[in-house]
Protein backbone atom coordinates (compact mmCIF):
# COMPACT_ATOMS: atom_id res chain seq x y z
CA UNK A 1 0.00 0.00 0.00
CA UNK A 2 1.69 3.37 -0.65
CA UNK A 3 1.59 5.79 1.77
CA UNK A 4 1.94 9.76 2.10
CA UNK A 5 3.37 11.69 4.85
CA UNK A 6 3.59 15.49 5.24
CA UNK A 7 7.53 16.28 6.12
CA UNK A 8 5.43 18.96 9.05
CA UNK A 9 3.88 15.67 10.67
CA UNK A 10 7.65 13.66 10.18
CA UNK A 11 10.04 13.95 13.45
CA UNK A 12 12.86 16.53 12.58
CA UNK A 13 16.24 14.61 13.30
CA UNK A 14 18.89 17.17 14.61
CA UNK A 15 22.28 16.25 14.51
CA UNK A 16 24.44 16.46 17.53
CA UNK A 17 27.49 18.71 15.51
CA UNK A 18 25.40 21.98 15.08
CA UNK A 19 23.76 23.09 11.19
CA UNK A 20 22.09 19.72 10.31
CA UNK A 21 18.63 18.56 10.41
CA UNK A 22 17.04 15.91 8.43
CA UNK A 23 13.37 14.81 7.99
CA UNK A 24 13.34 11.12 6.46
CA UNK A 25 10.32 10.24 4.40
CA UNK A 26 11.34 6.37 3.93
CA UNK A 27 13.16 4.15 6.66
CA UNK A 28 12.69 1.03 8.27
CA UNK A 29 11.06 3.46 11.31
CA UNK A 30 8.27 4.88 8.93
CA UNK A 31 7.75 2.00 5.87
CA UNK A 32 9.41 -1.13 7.51
CA UNK A 33 11.85 -1.16 4.63
CA UNK A 34 15.73 -1.03 4.78
CA UNK A 35 15.52 -1.36 1.05
CA UNK A 36 16.22 2.38 1.07
CA UNK A 37 16.71 5.41 3.45
CA UNK A 38 15.29 8.60 1.69
CA UNK A 39 14.42 12.14 2.77
CA UNK A 40 15.23 15.80 2.43
CA UNK A 41 18.10 17.37 4.54
CA UNK A 42 18.85 21.33 5.66
CA UNK A 43 22.27 23.00 6.08
CA UNK A 44 23.01 26.09 7.66
CA UNK A 45 25.61 28.13 6.40
CA UNK A 46 28.88 26.75 6.57
CA UNK A 47 27.43 23.42 7.82
CA UNK A 48 29.40 20.50 7.21
CA UNK A 49 28.94 16.64 7.22
CA UNK A 50 32.16 14.58 8.32
CA UNK A 51 34.55 13.32 5.48
CA UNK A 52 33.58 9.59 5.71
CA UNK A 53 32.25 6.64 3.64
CA UNK A 54 29.31 4.17 3.44
CA UNK A 55 29.91 0.79 2.84
CA UNK A 56 27.23 -1.29 0.76
CA UNK A 57 25.57 2.10 0.17
CA UNK A 58 24.74 3.72 -3.20
CA UNK A 59 24.04 7.22 -2.13
CA UNK A 60 22.46 10.20 -4.20
CA UNK A 61 22.14 13.62 -3.14
CA UNK A 62 19.37 16.20 -5.54
CA UNK A 63 19.70 20.21 -4.82
CA UNK A 64 17.20 21.82 -4.25
CA UNK A 65 18.12 25.51 -2.90
CA UNK A 66 21.27 27.02 -1.60
CA UNK A 67 24.86 26.15 -2.78
CA UNK A 68 27.89 24.35 -1.63
CA UNK A 69 30.57 21.63 -2.31
CA UNK A 70 31.02 17.94 -2.70
CA UNK A 71 34.53 16.43 -1.48
CA UNK A 72 35.91 13.41 -2.72
CA UNK A 73 39.24 11.86 -3.70
CA UNK A 74 39.01 12.96 -7.36
CA UNK A 75 38.78 17.00 -5.74
CA UNK A 76 35.97 19.62 -4.68
CA UNK A 77 33.18 20.75 -6.85
CA UNK A 78 31.00 23.09 -6.46
CA UNK A 79 27.25 22.12 -6.11
CA UNK A 80 24.19 24.57 -7.46
CA UNK A 81 20.33 23.67 -7.40
CA UNK A 82 19.28 21.34 -9.84
CA UNK A 83 22.51 19.62 -9.42
CA UNK A 84 22.15 15.52 -8.88
CA UNK A 85 25.33 13.86 -7.41
CA UNK A 86 26.24 10.02 -7.76
CA UNK A 87 28.41 9.01 -5.16
CA UNK A 88 28.74 4.81 -5.57
CA UNK A 89 30.05 2.39 -2.54
CA UNK A 90 33.06 3.22 -0.27
CA UNK A 91 33.51 6.78 -2.30
CA UNK A 92 34.53 9.18 0.31
CA UNK A 93 33.20 12.27 0.57
CA UNK A 94 31.89 15.23 2.54
CA UNK A 95 28.72 18.18 1.97
CA UNK A 96 29.77 21.46 2.84
CA UNK A 97 27.20 24.59 2.41
CA UNK A 98 28.47 27.76 1.08
CA UNK A 99 24.52 29.11 2.06
CA UNK A 100 21.71 27.56 3.57
CA UNK A 101 21.45 24.27 2.05
CA UNK A 102 17.83 22.05 1.04
CA UNK A 103 18.06 18.99 -0.55
CA UNK A 104 16.94 15.22 -1.32
CA UNK A 105 19.19 12.60 -0.22
CA UNK A 106 18.18 8.58 -0.84
CA UNK A 107 20.44 5.95 0.38
CA UNK A 108 20.00 1.76 -1.07
CA UNK A 109 19.89 -0.31 0.61
CA UNK A 110 19.46 0.80 4.24
CA UNK A 111 21.95 -1.82 5.48
CA UNK A 112 24.81 0.04 5.24
CA UNK A 113 27.63 0.83 8.16
CA UNK A 114 28.89 4.56 7.61
CA UNK A 115 32.63 4.96 8.59
CA UNK A 116 33.93 8.73 9.80
CA UNK A 117 37.32 9.89 8.72
CA UNK A 118 40.04 12.32 8.79
CA UNK A 119 38.86 14.94 12.23
CA UNK A 120 35.19 13.52 12.43
CA UNK A 121 34.04 11.71 14.96
CA UNK A 122 31.51 8.91 15.99
CA UNK A 123 29.55 12.29 17.47
CA UNK A 124 28.38 13.34 13.56
CA UNK A 125 26.19 10.06 13.38
CA UNK A 126 24.21 11.22 16.11
CA UNK A 127 20.80 12.56 15.79
CA UNK A 128 18.31 14.20 18.38
CA UNK A 129 14.94 14.03 17.61
CA UNK A 130 12.85 17.00 18.49
CA UNK A 131 10.86 15.10 20.99
CA UNK A 132 14.43 14.28 23.08
CA UNK A 133 14.91 10.96 21.53
CA UNK A 134 18.35 9.90 19.99
CA UNK A 135 18.48 8.33 16.94
CA UNK A 136 21.90 7.02 16.25
CA UNK A 137 23.01 6.47 11.76
CA UNK A 138 24.49 2.93 11.42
Amino acid sequence: MAYIFNQDDLPRLLSTTPGRERIFFVSKELSDTDSMLAGVMRYTSDAASPYHLHENCEHFYLIFEGHGTFESEEGTIDLNPGDLVFIPPEEKHRLSAKTPLFYFELQAPNRFKTKILDAGSEADLLWKRVDGKVWVQS
